[in-house]
């Protein structure tokens, strides 16, 4: 059951990253790392990083990484929108008054009008 609960997380999460475009960015990282390595071999350390990030020199997996990325986004989905049309309505709006009329009293919600009064608290000494 918790295998389950995993794998099901795991799959959201590699669908996001799929869909964010995330996985380039982690295959360039490895891209970059490989030719910094090989970099390493023939040049000094400050050259190697020029070498591999300045886009001059780009290795076989770059390569790819870049035209992969191209034909993705040119096979996109085109989403095409269609106007919605909703016939005329009729122009001339008619309000008619109802037939029996007649206002309501107002009811007064006001301190005076209430007839009750509150209650005579009992005398202190009783308590104390």
């Amino acid at each position: 059951m918790r295998f389950c609960k995993y794998l099901a997380k795991f799959l959201v999460v590699a669908a996001l990253v799929l869909t964010l475009g995330a996985h380039w960015a982690l295959l360039q990282t490895v891209a970059w790392t490989a030719m910094l390595a090989n970099n390493l071999r023939m040049h000094s350390f400050s050259e190697s990083v020029c070498r591999t990030f300045d886009g001059k020199h780009p290795c076989p997996i770059c390569l790819a990484i870049a035209a992969a990325k191209k034909s993705e986004k040119k096979s996109g989905f085109t989403f095409q929108t269609q106007r919605l049309e909703f016939p005329p309505l009729k122009e001339s709006i008619a309000l008619i008054a109802p037939s029996r009329f007649e206002l309501l009293p107002q009811k007064n919600f006001s301190a005076e009008s209430v007839s009750q009064k509150p209650p005579t608290p009992p005398p202190r000494g009783f308590f104390v």
